[in-house]
């Protein structure tokens, strides 16, 4: 199961930490969800998802003030007694004492952000779906082609990194060579990035290690890119029938979302970075609306009926 440190969670939205008296090390996030405990404040604590990061707004912010006292004790005790990852204030709020000394007893950090409270909502969990959705490693070439995400597979040695080489000089993007790792960030998309230790390398039998952000500047390179396309490249096989036409699309998975797949035979001569971006582009015109094949079978329709209309004539 993915986890993401609650440290990372701070330092990525630059929140500020109210509570520095807590020790941070330990706490993780397991869930990108997050929840705004106005009706707990109230005293209902059926189906609390306590496990979720709470987000304090100002709704909830005027109410808790307008408590009293001994409400205030029993809630905050009540509320923050629970396995709490965060609480995190929105608006640049300030939580009264009461409310800071319990959370302290209790070990549960308090922070503070200075951006509206749907927007913070919209960005956190945004970013939280990214980090802590189902990840894959598989091999291959991940390039950013005309803006469309083609994965390159194939046997070790057919030249994935050779093709993506070329793909790089022609002025396209490399996000991750040889492992490619793919997050399902929703039921549609799926996002591939580059193991830390191999971002911008790229290895080339027979000469070594490429370092293509240094070789071709930081404009050759990408952090992370949807996967459009996938593109499998094996040795040309005589015996075996390749699709010429294109008319039905085939789909290869990958944790559940069905992708557009190419199987491209190779043979000595063939460019492969322009059947890449061949595919590329007639992938893109397939999704606005214009496919080549179709468009073929139509006027071939067309003419056939021309001609027996003529022979009936």
């Amino acid at each position: 199961m993915a986890v993401v440190k609650l440290s990372r969670v701070i330092e990525k939205m630059k929140l500020e930490n109210l509570t520095p008296e807590i020790d941070l090390k330990g706490i993780k996030i397991t869930q990108p969800d997050i929840n705004r405990p106005g009706i707990q404040m109230t005293g209902y604590f059926e189906h609390f998802e306590a496990t979720r990061i709470q987000i304090i707004g100002f709704v909830e912010y005027t109410y808790m003030q307008g408590l009293s006292e001994d409400k205030k004790q029993e809630l905050y005790s009540k509320f923050l007694s629970h396995d709490i990852p965060a609480v995190i204030f929105c608006r640049e709020l300030q939580p009264d004492e009461c409310f800071r000394q319990q959370a302290i007893q209790c070990r549960v950090p308090l922070l503070m952000t200075k951006k509206g409270t749907s927007v913070f909502m919209a960005e956190i969990i945004r970013w939280l779906n990214v980090k802590l959705a189902p990840c894959i490693s598989v091999h291959g070439v991940l390039v950013d082609v005309y803006g469309e995400g083609v994965l390159i597979t194939g046997e070790s040695g057919i030249g994935k990194s050779e093709a993506a080489l070329e793909l790089i000089k022609r002025g396209h993007r490399l996000v991750t060579d040889d492992v490619v790792e793919l997050r399902k960030v929703s039921d549609d998309t799926l996002v591939g990035s580059a193991p830390d230790i191999t971002k911008h390398f790229i290895e080339l039998r027979g000469i070594g290690i490429v370092d293509v952000k240094a070789m071709f500047g930081v404009s050759s390179v990408k952090d992370t890119q949807s996967v459009d396309l996938v593109i499998k490249l094996e040795e040309w096989d005589k015996d075996k029938e390749y699709d010429r036409l294109g008319l039905e699309e085939e789909y290869t998975e990958y944790l559940g979302n069905k992708i557009v797949y190419h199987n491209i035979p190779i043979r000595p001569g063939r460019n492969l970075a322009l059947i890449c971006e061949s595919a590329a582009i007639n992938h893109r015109q397939k999704k606005m609306g214009y496919n080549a094949a179709q468009e073929l079978y139509t006027r071939v329709q067309n003419s056939l009926a021309r001609k027996r209309e003529e022979a009936e004539e």
